[in-house]
């Protein structure tokens, strides 16, 4: 009886399901749309005169021979090279995740178990920094980078990345690490662990969702920056996304549009797929608050 009167009404489930699927299918339908015209030519994908040309593709069979074609793609990872910036994009994320959880837990877990009074003062200035953007930082770096002829390289900007993203990891791992009883480290050093063994083997496998997840924004940030990356690298060390802007041209020079839309579906698929893999570690890790003492 108490299933059934804790049952929802059939039109508030209706209306539910309604607004999911409307919900879906707007968020969805700007990908889909991008990854269906990055097989046109850019006359029937951006046609003025008449949008169903987007559908048919009159144009891209009068240049193809059919209503479909690969040549954005065969221009933007052959002809242009793409690869070379989407190879730098993942050299960047990997170092940029790697030392931001490794500085960033152990400093978090070092703080969440600190009782002075200057780790509320070290968390703030952190807030500071990160609420900073991350042209204003970029700024004060780029003169000792020309000095030092070090400008236009992965490592440059992989430092830059690190230093604009350890105070969000350090905020989000500490909160983490504050959630998890010290008792746990109390028991194992009881039990003959040292601090750090107490750390890596008892409190990291707790807490391995919240890493994931720290390490999951992480690599966004490194992944889908634009700023840091087109004013750090060179021309020849492009990442993805300032490839992607260099496709589109400027006032000066002509650019191709639809190697950039290529370009644009290709960085995206991956990141799905990455979302996808990891939604359960994402789901446990923004809910690890739920961890009690």
């Amino acid at each position: 009886m108490a299933s059934k009167a804790q049952e929802q009404p059939l039109g508030l489930r209706i209306a539910i399901y309604v607004l999911l699927t409307a919900w879906l299918l707007a968020a969805a339908f700007p990908f889909f749309w991008t990854l269906w015209g990055s097989f046109k030519v850019e006359l029937d994908f951006f046609s003025i005169s008449d949008w169903t040309n987007a559908l048919t593709g009159p144009r891209t069979e009068a240049t193809h021979g059919g209503p479909f074609t690969d040549a954005g793609y065969a221009g933007a990872w052959i002809e242009n090279e793409f690869w070379r910036a989407t190879l730098n994009t993942f050299i960047v994320c990997f170092f940029v995740v790697t030392i931001s959880l490794t500085l960033g837990t152990l400093g978090g877990y070092a703080l969440s178990r600190s009782g002075h009074k200057y780790v509320f003062w070290l968390l703030l200035i952190a807030l500071i920094f990160r609420a900073m953007p991350p042209l204003t930082l970029v700024s004060g770096y780029l003169p000792v980078f020309f000095d030092w002829n070090v400008w236009g390289y992965l490592p440059t900007a992989i430092i830059v990345l690190v230093a604009i993203n350890q105070p969000f990891t350090l905020w989000m791992l500490h909160s983490f690490f504050m959630k998890i009883p010290k008792d746990l480290d109390e028991s194992a050093m009881v039990d003959g662990c040292t601090r750090f063994q107490a750390f890596r083997f008892v409190i990291i496998p707790v807490m391995w969702p919240g890493v994931i997840t720290t390490g999951l924004f992480s690599f966004l940030l490194a992944y889908n920056d634009f700023a840091v990356t087109a004013l750090v690298l060179s021309e020849s060390n492009r990442t993805m996304i300032p490839e992607i802007a260099a496709f589109l041209g400027t006032t000066q020079t002509e650019g191709n549009v639809m190697f950039a839309v290529a370009a644009v579906v290709s960085a995206t698929v991956p990141l799905f797929f990455l979302v996808m893999f990891f939604q359960r570690q994402i789901v446990s890790g923004l809910t690890a608050g739920a961890v009690k003492g």
